[in-house]
């Protein structure tokens, strides 16, 4: 039988070790006799071994009882969650800086605006670690916790509480001294939450929890008998409006614990690819939609022909070989076809001249009888089939024909026993359309829930204008910073979970919007403000040398962290030198023998500015005052050694690719087009640079956000940084 012995300072219990013990039902023997300021260990003894284990931090100890735990995935479930837990495991350490506990609470609340627990569907040490660290503040958490400040926050620690109630008390009881946490959940929170958990939205696992849909309803939804479907068209990557009506998807599956498809809509081979089907479901996966099966309408082929078939012959489809556009304008007229009251027999030859794809059978299409005079113009004998002779990406060239989206739509739901489709209110004049070809197609009904669909101002949604842009060269991909394509704004520097935490607070509403993207990137900034490593750059034109008459002769360097607030965000070195670099900008503001502060060095004194002939800053001449105080002075600047181990950036800056917030009905978007999309500005940046690994975000300082594109490679290659929109407007 293996022994734990934990020992600790007396005045520093770790919570979070405790509690997960507790838990985990793994037996320890507490000893809380080590000298103020030591670290926690684990003494681990059998009959013929003993093992010491000394934590560099508490996470160590977490880590080793994540592990060794019967509770499945304490520590993750794959090697990607358990990474998610280390970073929530180092992230824990903030709420013990006074100054920043409320940021972090902050933080926290935002990431839980979705999720019932911080990483996957089950609890975690992650969740242990956050708790314990609210829990530890003792009657500052408290306070808050009575506020609504932080409801997320405050739902998911109420959760931990009431789920391990009995645990939780015996753990603060005993090692938070008289500061009441762990007391039951007051009556109207739980209340609140035992109302919400009758709507099936408080306790399943990995719900996103979301004030703007929590007060939604499916249509006759039951609890474990709703089955939904995600249809994307595989012709282009997936954008931000296809993640909202994912997200609604997902959200819906996960509140009345139901299912989810993601089914590929490929009914048109002139459009798609496998490219295009392989970078949705990678898309899919960055989103983080958990889906239950992949299926495609080419699955489908054959049974969609059989329907076909079968409408022909009960006399509610005909084939019609009129030309297109007199087609067209007679759906708008409300005229019938020549061909509407064709026999079964007729229309049965020329649907296998469709089917070979002859000359005879390429002039034709195959159209529902549904209601030429109806007010309602989607109801005047759509499409149902269209010759196509291209091969298609996953069946190469059998059908000469295809099915319309109009067609296979309704029957493939049915077919897969959707209970409910979640379509955007642009499809609004179709509903009555889906739901009489079900009733001619004798299948049964399938709810439609309809959302608003997200527009975003300055933005093309369409996938084929998105298209010409690619085509045309005026963007390198579909993964383009400049795209509202999730590759194109995660490549810029949007985190994954503030488009969730955006999309589901607009929720399901019906009501149309004009978002901005501004309230998006603010969203982002506050997810990666708190963690994001500082560097300093300068930019290269005209960059001016700083002279310190009493600088250090000999170069040194300190050991610095790269986040003054995260310990978690790392160290670097800043080397110090008698001659420096800063900005122009900064040193045409400068006066001479004005004192200024150099920002992680101290202050210093200006004596003299020399200029060119032009009267263009070219050096400053100075003194160090190291005992000055910041408080005094106007200026605090970023500056960088006179060094050759200085890295060559590029900073990248982009713009809207039109000019119009909204385009008018009717407007070509081509009459809008931004000729200026892209900013390209040398600098240097502090030698750290070179470390950073592509997409890793960080904060040059005074400068803004950017995320790494292209990292170090050689000194004559500049690393490439993305500039993060903040959410202020831009000028």
């Amino acid at each position: 039988m293996m022994e734990v012995k934990l020992s600790f300072p007396g005045d520093n219990p770790p919570l979070a070790v405790i509690a997960t013990a507790k838990l985990a039902g793994i037996p320890i023997s507490a000893d809380p006799s080590l000298a103020s300021g030591s670290l926690p260990t684990f003494l681990i003894s059998s009959s013929d071994n003993e093992l010491k284990l000394r934590g560099t931090s508490l996470n160590t100890l977490l880590r080793y009882l994540g592990r060794v735990s019967s509770i499945p995935n304490l520590y993750g479930q794959d090697a990607f969650e358990s990474c998610q837990i280390d970073e929530w495991l180092e992230y824990a350490s903030t709420f013990s800086i006074g100054s920043e506990f409320e940021n972090a609470c902050s933080y926290v609340d935002g990431i839980l605006l979705k999720r019932t627990f911080l990483v996957g569907y089950s609890l975690s040490i992650a969740d242990i670690a956050i708790w314990s660290g609210l829990a530890g503040s003792g009657q500052r958490w408290e306070s808050l916790r009575k506020s609504k400040k932080y409801q997320n926050l405050v739902r998911w620690f109420n959760s931990i509480c009431a789920e391990y109630n009995t645990v939780l008390n015996e753990v603060t009881g005993t090692y938070v001294v008289k500061r009441g946490l762990g007391k039951p959940v007051p009556a109207k929170i739980k209340e609140k939450e035992q109302q919400g958990s009758n709507n099936g939205d408080a306790k399943e696992k990995g719900r996103a929890n979301s004030k703007a849909t929590a007060e939604v309803d499916l249509p006759d939804a039951e609890v474990g008998n709703v089955r939904l479907r995600f249809a994307p068209e595989p012709s282009g990557y997936l954008h931000i409006g296809h993640s909202k009506a994912a997200l609604m998807n997902q959200y819906f599956a996960q509140r009345y614990q139901g299912q989810l498809i993601v089914r590929f809509d490929d009914t048109n081979p002139a459009k798609e690819s496998n490219e295009f089907v392989e970078n949705l479901l990678k898309d899919i996966e960055t989103l983080g939609i958990k889906y239950d099966a992949v299926t495609y309408t080419s699955d489908y082929f054959p049974l969609l022909m059989e329907m076909a078939e079968n409408l022909i012959r009960s006399g509610k489809a005909y084939v019609d070989d009129t030309p297109r556009e007199q087609m067209q304008k007679e759906r708008m007229d409300g005229i019938e076809s020549k061909c509407r009251n064709n026999s079964p027999e007729k229309n049965m030859e020329l649907w296998k001249e469709m089917i070979a794809g002859s000359e005879r059978g390429l002039m034709c299409c195959l159209r529902g009888k549904l209601d030429m005079q109806d007010p309602n113009k989607s109801l005047r004998d759509p499409v149902y089939y269209r010759c196509n002779p291209l091969p298609h990406h996953r069946i190469g060239s059998k059908y000469k024909l295809y099915p319309t989206y109009d067609f296979a739509c309704p029957f493939v739901d049915a077919k897969e026993g959707i209970t409910h489709a979640l379509r955007s209110s642009e499809y609004h004049d179709r509903n009555a359309q889906y739901h009489r070809i079900q009733e001619d197609m004798g299948v049964k009904k399938v709810h439609i829930y309809e959302f608003s669909r997200l527009n975003l101002v300055y933005t093309l949604l369409s996938k084929r204008k998105l298209l010409w842009f690619v085509q045309n060269g005026k963007v390198d991909g579909w993964d383009d910073p400049r795209f509202p394509t999730v590759q194109g704004i995660v490549r810029r520097g949007l985190k994954v979970d503030a488009l969730i935490q955006f999309i589901l607070e607009q929720g399901a509403s019906k009501n149309l919007n004009l978002m901005e993207w501004d309230k998006l990137w603010t969203i982002n900034k506050k997810i990666i403000d708190p963690v994001c490593p500082r560097h300093t750059a300068v930019i290269e034109e005209k960059r001016v040398l700083v002279t310190l008459a009493d600088g250090p002769e000999k170069p040194f360097v300190r050991i610095i962290p790269r986040h003054k607030k995260y310990e978690g965000a790392g160290q670097k070195s800043t080397t110090y030198t008698k001659r420096i670099w800063i900005d122009y900008a900064d040193a045409v503001s400068i006066s001479e023998n004005e004192e200024i502060t150099l920002m992680d060095w101290g202050n210093a004194i200006i004596k003299e500015i020399r200029k060119d002939q032009d009267g263009i800053v070219t050096e400053l001449m100075g003194v160090l005052h190291i005992e000055g105080s910041v408080k005094t002075t106007k200026l605090k600047l970023t500056w960088l050694p006179e060094t050759s181990e200085l890295v060559n950036l590029s900073l990248m800056e982009f713009d809207y690719l039109i000019t119009k917030k909204k385009l008018d009905e009717g407007e070509d978007f081509l009459d809008a087009l931004n000729p200026c999309t892209k900013r390209e500005i040398a600098a240097v940046g502090d030698s750290n640079i070179r470390n950073l690994k592509r997409g890793e975000i960080v904060q040059l300082e005074r400068k803004g956000y950017y995320r790494c594109d292209v990292p170090f490679i050689r000194p004559s290659k500049p690393v490439v940084l993305f500039a993060i929109p903040d959410g202020r407007q831009q000028k």
